[in-house]
């Protein structure tokens, strides 16, 4: 059986994603409000689409407190998502303090993870993660709301940039060997 397409990581095809990933992500970093617009939209229209589900799943419950709170969660999500996407100035802003929230949790969990791991090789990355992300947490907390203008864009910018090279650099290698 063969590959064709996407699904053969040494394809045209894959090639071509992976350098338009890298494109975009740069395309993501030149303007990180833009991007982090966007994301909020993404998300906040996610919510309301979770929130239409959970309207519809309530009244597949059974038990009038189940139905409630369903429907409580439901209407929850709604308000949620219209507010995002009448308000994604304020999304962004919102979301970026909750990254750095994010990140400064899970850069004590890392710290924290590391001292009972540490007489295991290879151990310091554990704690080289958890200084970064404690630091780039910090940082982002500091700078908030101002860092809600650049964070979330940058961010999925890298993001996008560090895919597209994993995958050109498994897909360049993929056909390799399969020239060989």
């Amino acid at each position: 059986m063969t590959q064709t397409g996407l699904s053969n990581p040494g394809s045209g095809m894959s090639i071509v994603w992976a350098i338009l990933l890298i494109v975009f992500g740069f395309l993501a970093i030149a303007i990180p409000f833009a991007t982090s617009w966007g994301v909020v939209l993404v998300i906040a229209w996610l919510i309301v689409f979770s929130g239409i589900f959970q309207f519809i799943h309530a009244f597949q419950s059974k038990g009038v407190g189940h139905i409630l709170w369903k429907l409580l969660v439901a209407v929850l999500y709604l308000i949620a998502g219209c507010y995002f996407l009448l308000h994604p100035v304020l999304g962004v802003a919102a979301f970026t303090l909750a990254l750095a929230i994010f990140f400064v949790v899970e850069g004590v969990f890392d710290l924290v993870a590391y001292f009972p791991a540490r007489a295991i090789p290879g151990s310091g990355w554990i704690l080289f993660d958890g200084i970064v992300t404690l630091i780039l947490g910090v940082l982002v907390w500091r700078q908030w709301p101002s860092s809600s203008l650049w964070v979330i864009g940058t961010l999925v910018g890298i993001s996008m940039i560090f895919t597209g090279m994993t995958r050109l650099m498994l897909s360049l290698a993929v056909r390799r060997l399969a020239r060989s």
